[in-house]
């Protein structure tokens, strides 16, 4: 099977799920269950599209060794949750204050900036709901593994030196450790939990975690130069933004021709560790080496 072929397919799966596991409700006040605008307000950002990039990630490091993909997707769906959360929080006045995520309004413009807080609140909190429910080997390794990347001494470690280090000088320390928070965290994140789900040695864990941090930061560095080079289109949000607000960013501290160079060089890395993956190893692969084709 194919790279893009084999992707749809996780992906399709990620996004059926998603939308059976949180329905709308028929009423405005369940008795048991969520307001009905609260969830209209959750599954507007969930369902909003994007590359469902970390499920996906999850699934595939899972498959290799254990075929039962259905079983996995509670967890697929939880890093989507606790990802598309983050997003919510990452866009509010107090924060970046964007108005386009994915090409449409963000959910405090849609919502207002208190249902934009709670669905968030709601999402993070319902993450671990469906990732406890479930019963695969090595689960509570796999939820601590997720808590931990995610948490504070991860995803939000990374947002609070990148709100605080705003209009600071550039600091080549700083910024690779605002990206390997902010977004290699929540990367190696699922690559782990699905090993570990999966059931694979401790050779693979390490393998997985290493890849992760290679493609988080290629991934972080494609971003920042989408950004720079202002498209819309490409992005789905206003273009330039980091710029404006003053924020350390790779294009910044070290040019765009550099910028360039180290996102290849940081997939490649991520490529050469691929063979942790078993059969998988050629989706991770093509996956790796694709990151820095977005910018072209």
């Amino acid at each position: 099977m194919d790279f893009e072929r084999q992707y749809r397919r996780y992906q399709s799966l990620v996004e059926g799920w998603l939308n059976e596991a949180l329905p709308l409700p028929d009423e405005e006040w369940p008795a048991e269950g969520m307001p009905k605008r609260l969830v209209e307000a959750m599954r507007y950002s969930l369902l909003s599209g994007g590359k469902r990039l970390r499920p996906v990630l999850l699934l595939a490091a899972f498959e290799p060794f254990n075929g039962k993909l259905e079983d996995a997707l509670p967890f697929a769906g939880a890093v989507e949750l606790i990802h598309t959360y983050s997003l919510v929080h990452d866009d509010l006045p107090a924060m970046d204050d964007d108005d386009l995520r994915r090409g449409k309004p963000t959910s405090h413009r849609a919502f207002g900036e208190a249902m934009a807080i709670l669905a968030g609140d709601a999402m993070l909190t319902l993450a671990f709901e469906w990732m406890s429910a479930g019963s695969l080997p090595n689960a509570l390794k796999a939820i601590r593994e997720i808590s931990r990347r995610a948490g504070a001494s991860g995803m939000v470690a990374g947002q609070t030196a990148d709100i605080l280090m705003g209009g600071q000088p550039a600091d080549d320390n700083m910024l690779r450790y605002i990206h390997q928070h902010k977004t290699a965290d929540l990367i190696t994140a699922p690559l782990v939990a699905g090993v570990l789900l999966g059931g694979a040695d401790a050779h693979a864990e390490d393998a997985a975690a290493a890849y992760g941090t290679h493609l988080g930061l290629a991934f972080q560095i494609t971003d920042d130069l989408l950004d720079a080079r202002g498209n819309p289109e490409l992005t789905g949000k206003a273009g330039q933004r980091d710029a404006a607000m003053g924020k350390l960013t790779w294009p910044a501290v070290v040019g765009l021709e550099q910028a360039e160079r180290d996102a290849r060089d940081s997939a490649r890395q991520a490529a050469d560790l691929s063979d942790a993956f078993g059969r998988n190893a050629g989706f991770f692969r093509s996956l790796a080496l694709s990151i820095p084709e977005r910018v072209k």
